[in-house]
């Protein structure tokens, strides 16, 4: 519009000269020097413009620079160099021409908000408001006027011409939700709580259901310590907008201090179901409650499903739900909370290790071996998975692969020296299997010589000489230094009776036997190893009570019905 004004100037300033024109031949002759120049000017301006439209910035620029040497009076120009200064993200000279194309035409409202909006951005918030102001004072009616002028005010410090700002706002569009808002929180800046109080109060007899005036005086009044007033304002909140997680919340831990359970899990279940409430700040609710719990609360089991219904691809919401069950000693139903996290989080360690650990304590070692392996893919650096990928190999007679898994894990140990323990009673564990006694021996000392006070080292070590036939003064020696410190312990007293038994001394090898079963009694390998003892003194009976009950209790040797039938020892097939 406004290039279109100083083009009309331009001919109305050439049909002047040409009217003027009729005299001596001195005229007529600076009158067609001035024709030409601003034939030239105006043919450079139509140029630039349409280099500008087609999009050739740098082009239009060069010849909208060459207008300005030639007339530097055209709004026009520098309007048109604003923009493409912008365009070019030149924003010093964007800005520079803005403001020149307003001060050559004072009264172009597009060039004056312009000029107001770009003080606002560069944070010149006087410069702003003037700018607004002299837009209001045109146009009265302008919403988008009057709020940007009442901001910059605001930013400007000046909060009392805001508010009147924002009263001029109100006659012009009525009484309006937020423009109660802003107004309570302008007063609150200059310390007239009671006139903000009143604009709510206000809002509310037109609004009374508004969501956002309640909110506004709910913080007011929890800021006050005025609790009662709070909560009363934050039911009525609930009530008028029940997908409100916020408010769901604070009621929940209103109820919480009345001491009324029932209500606060039940608005804190309104709470989860909310989508106002990220799943970080609900987790974050639901473990602060679940860690000073020794008794779990089955509404936190419902809290839990809750969050797994409105995130139920969120890998967080599972975890929440293995760690529910984890502490509730249901160990399988943790198990498979944690692997359905891992369909959709498959790079985070901390749930494979819930994964493996559990799958180890329940002795699922074939899941142990395929789950380790693929947790390898994503962690291959981690000495963890390779003791758990070896443990499951080892368990489901993958002996190579165990040995292999163990010796990698070890080189990535550096001065851990329990866990090189580990590792090393592991990997002799495996090569004894094998039948490569000599290296398990020196993995079994090497682990000794780490942690020469692990007694679980000594029995494993013990069993497996014992098994061997090899050194039974050793591992004698071995496993009562372990039933020094534990000697009730079932499995310590098992080896010692099993390496009695190896070396033919059954009566001896009677006597811990018996005792194991007193904290073990369902052992399979405790039950069948006491009915070898009985066998071999010829207490036949005694025998076969005990293989059965080894049966019965999961035995995995393959030979003990044969045992059972023919009513005679078979050495265990391992």
């Amino acid at each position: 519009m406004q290039k279109l004004h100083s083009f009309t100037g331009t001919l109305l300033f050439l049909s002047v000269l040409v009217f003027t024109s009729c005299g001596s031949k001195k005229n007529t002759q600076a009158t067609a020097v001035v024709k030409e120049v601003n034939a030239k000017y105006i043919q450079k301006f139509h140029e630039a413009a349409r280099l500008k439209q087609m999009g050739q910035v740098e082009a239009s620029i060069r010849l909208f620079e060459e207008c300005i040497t030639m007339n530097d009076k055209d709004d026009a120009v520098y309007f048109a160099l604003s923009e493409l200064y912008r365009m070019n993200k030149q924003a010093m000279k964007a800005q520079e021409s803005i403001i020149k194309a307003a001060k050559l035409d004072s009264e172009n409202q597009w060039y004056t908000q312009e000029v107001a909006y770009m003080h606002l951005e560069r944070n010149e918030f006087d410069l702003a408001a003037a700018n607004f102001q002299k837009l209001v004072k045109k146009d009265p009616r302008n919403i988008d006027f009057l709020f940007a002028y009442a901001e910059s005010l605001v930013r400007a410090g000046k909060t009392a011409d805001a508010v009147k700002a924002l009263d001029k706002l109100e006659e012009q569009v009525g009484l309006n939700p937020q423009l109660s808002i802003e107004k309570f929180r302008l007063y609150r800046q200059i310390k007239q709580d009671e006139k903000g109080l009143a604009e709510l109060n206000k809002g509310l007899e037109i609004f009374p259901q508004d969501a956002q005036l309640l909110a506004n005086l709910v913080d007011y009044y929890f800021e006050k310590k005025q609790s009662e007033k709070a909560f009363q304002l934050l039911m009525r909140l609930a009530e008028s907008d029940p997908q409100n997680g916020n408010a769901h919340l604070a009621l929940a831990q209103y109820y919480d201090q009345k001491g009324d359970r029932k209500k606060s899990y039940e608005s804190l279940n309104k709470a989860f179901s909310s989508p106002d409430i990220e799943i970080d700040q609900k987790m974050k609710i639901w473990l602060s409650m679940f860690e000073t719990q020794a008794s779990l609360d089955p509404e936190m089991l419902e809290l839990v499903n809750t969050i797994i219904q409105f995130h139920p691809q969120d890998a967080k919401s599972h975890t929440l739900l293995g760690d529910y069950h984890k502490k509730a000693n249901n160990n399988e139903l943790a198990l498979s909370a944690f692997k359905q996290a891992l369909n959709f989080e498959k790079n985070k360690f901390v749930i494979w290790e819930q994964v493996l650990n559990l799958e180890y304590e329940l002795q699922q070692y074939e899941a142990l071996y395929q789950d380790s392996k693929a947790c390898l893919v994503y962690f291959t650096s981690l000495n963890r998975v390779y003791l758990f990928n070896g443990i499951g190999a080892l368990q489901t007679k993958r002996y190579s692969e165990a040995i292999d898994a163990f010796t990698m894990g070890l080189e990535l140990i550096t001065n851990e020296k329990d866990l090189k323990s580990e590792f090393l009673a592991q990997r002799g564990e495996a090569h004894f299997f094998v039948k490569n006694t000599k290296s398990g021996i020196e993995d079994y000392e090497a682990a000794l010589k780490l942690f020469p006070t692990s007694n679980y080292i000594k029995n494993n070590y013990a069993y497996r000489l014992s098994v061997a036939k090899l050194k039974f003064e050793l591992a004698e020696k071995l496993i009562q230094e372990a039933l020094v410190e534990a000697p009730t312990n079932g499995n310590f007293l098992d080896t010692y009776g099993w390496i009695l038994f190896q070396q033919g001394k059954f009566q001896e090898a009677e006597i811990p036997l018996k005792k194991a079963l007193v904290t073990l009694e369902k052992d399979a390998f405790i039950n069948e190893h006491l009915g070898d003892v009985y066998i071999q003194m010829k207490q036949t009976q005694n025998a076969l009570f005990y293989w059965q009950k080894a049966k019965e209790y999961g035995s995995t040797n393959p030979l003990l019905d044969k045992k059972i039938q023919q009513k005679s020892y078979y050495e265990p097939i391992e």
